[in-house]
């Protein structure tokens, strides 16, 4: 684990996202703020990357964070928002956009002297630059892949969205049903958007309807349908 400064003066702020490829429920990014000599804490807590912890886990971890943090700041991304910048051009780039101009809201709401983000571009300077550019004050800030599981800042960030977007799902799941993680390698959310497409031709609104797998369930089941009425007709 990395960690960046030794003044402990300095107030840094870790930021990361939970749900960026899921096909259903908000892209959650949350922001972590503590002073430097706080980073001891989040190592003697033992913070990791959110992925690698149990669901309970991660919500013990969540609260003893937010006692250690001076603040804590979270954004939710709608599936409306995602779906408007997706379908206005090229999807991972408007979305690397998107998410770069809510990590910048979260470090103008928290003010840091340092900012460690989990870079989405494939290139993390490039990422650096479009969060710096809405920017209304300088900092340092640092972008990196895997900052998650290099920094116990970040990892506290990670932690804090994860529990945040699954508080949501579970909600979600409370008034539709058991549809699993809403990620389309979860066989039960396949299922439950092939289910959602047949019986409605639509989806609600906690459906990123711009996500290819969206479109394609929904393509299929508008086919079997014509080929039912089709059927029907000539019977």
């Amino acid at each position: 684990m990395k960690r960046p400064v030794k003044d402990s003066n300095v107030q840094i702020l870790g930021i990361d996202e939970a749900g960026r490829g899921c096909v259903l429920g908000p892209l959650v990014i949350a922001g972590v703020l503590i002073d430097n000599e706080s980073q001891s804490k989040l190592l003697d807590l033992g913070v990791k990357d959110s992925k690698l912890l149990s669901p309970n886990l991660r919500k013990q971890f969540a609260r003893k964070i937010r006692h250690i943090a001076i603040s804590t700041h979270i954004i939710k991304l709608s599936p409306a928002e995602i779906d408007n910048v997706v379908n206005r051009g090229r999807r991972l780039h408007r979305l690397n956009r998107l998410e770069a101009q809510t990590m910048a809201k979260i470090i103008e709401a928290s003010h840091p002297d340092i900012a460690i983000v989990d870079a989405s571009d494939v290139l993390p300077q490039r990422y650096k630059q479009h969060i710096m550019e809405c920017l209304s004050f300088k900092l340092e800030v640092i972008s990196e892949h895997k900052a998650d599981r290099n920094y116990p800042l970040v990892s506290a960030a990670s932690i804090i969205a994860i529990v945040e977007r699954d508080h949501d799902i579970d909600k979600l799941k409370l008034k539709h049903g058991d549809f699993g993680s809403g990620y389309m390698t979860d066989p039960k959310t396949t299922t439950f958007l092939k289910e959602l497409a047949k019986k409605y031709g639509t989806y609600p609104d906690f459906v990123r309807r711009s996500w290819k797998p969206a479109k394609t369930a929904k393509i299929n089941a508008r086919s079997k349908q014509a080929k039912l009425h089709e059927s029907l007709a000539k019977a």
